[in-house]
């Protein structure tokens, strides 16, 4: 094994294949995208070359704008979200009864595809048979919104299934970190008379903040690119009030055919996604903690 990894030939040929694939399947499609945004194109016929002109339209075009402000609530909202889904991390890593059955519970929505999701949220939020409209109606509230239809609240109606949708994979990643602190050092802290938020507060999540940090920019930059819930449940309506970076892209693309300015929306939407995970990193810095 050593004779192995001292040459540099054998090390090389191990790293070649993921390469390729780096390569192939992320590198060269962000750079034929970049250039796709530099062309009048259908995305069927003959390109034209016209310069920066997609980009400059990009940069006073007000639904863009319109769109990745919606894609930053999102983001925002999730990332708030993630307390939540903490919290319920650290009471389920407290050895409560039934912790296995509920962290099988909160999976089960990672386990549908987002159009099933997408189906059942339409049910739940259907304006005349509808869960929700139901329940506020038995409460005398004569009339309920209509969810999907009103620009004012779609938005925020939109974000219940997607946070609900990826509970469980953030829960059970904090679960895992959370199950990786030493035990003695809660053992420690419990002889010195520490409460169990105290625990929780000083000891656990110091000691998972760079997990934390991650889901930060995982949440956030999985939020700018969101499209298929929304998609299907709105497709960027009423009148664009739930549109997304990624729905205004595929608008433009696949339904308009301005293939060259879906590309130009797309690199944008990639700048965009770098320069948040950087801002993350930077406020988010973080020293490693030692135990």
């Amino acid at each position: 094994m050593k004779n192995v990894m001292s040459n540099k030939l054998a090390i090389s040929l191990y790293v070649l294949p993921a390469l390729l694939l780096i390569l192939f399947l992320i590198y060269i499609p962000i750079v034929q995208t970049g250039y796709y945004g530099l062309m009048d194109w259908n995305g069927i016929g003959k390109m034209k070359f016209i310069g920066l002109e997609n980009y400059k339209n990009l940069i006073h075009d007000k639904m863009f704008w319109q769109s990745t402000w919606h894609s930053l609530l999102l983001g925002i909202f999730s990332t708030i979200s993630l307390f939540g889904y903490l919290i319920l991390s650290l009471i389920l890593a407290s050895k409560i009864k039934g912790a296995n059955f509920l962290r099988k519970i909160y999976l089960i929505p990672m386990l549908l595809s987002s159009v099933a999701i997408a189906q059942l949220w339409a049910k739940i939020f259907d304006p005349s048979n509808g869960m929700i409209n139901r329940l506020l109606v038995s409460f005398g509230v004569h009339n309920p919104p209509l969810w999907l239809a009103d620009s004012n609240i779609v938005l925020y109606a939109l974000f219940i299934p997607i946070v609900w949708q990826y509970a469980g994979f953030y829960i059970i990643i904090f679960y895992a970190a959370l199950k990786n602190v030493p035990e003695e050092l809660i053992e420690a802290a419990k002889i010195d008379g520490a409460t169990s938020l105290q625990i929780a507060y000083k000891i656990k999540v110091p000691l998972i903040a760079g997990v934390i940090k991650v889901m930060i920019i995982l949440a956030i930059v999985g939020s700018l690119k969101y499209f298929d819930l929304i998609f299907v449940l709105t497709g960027g309506g009423p009148n664009h009030a739930s549109e997304v970076m990624a729905s205004y892209m595929y608008t433009e693309a696949f339904t308009k055919y301005n293939f060259g300015y879906g590309s130009a929306i797309g690199f944008g939407l990639l700048v965009i996604c770098m320069l948040m995970t950087w801002i993350i990193q930077k406020l988010l810095s973080t020293k490693d903690v030692d135990y």
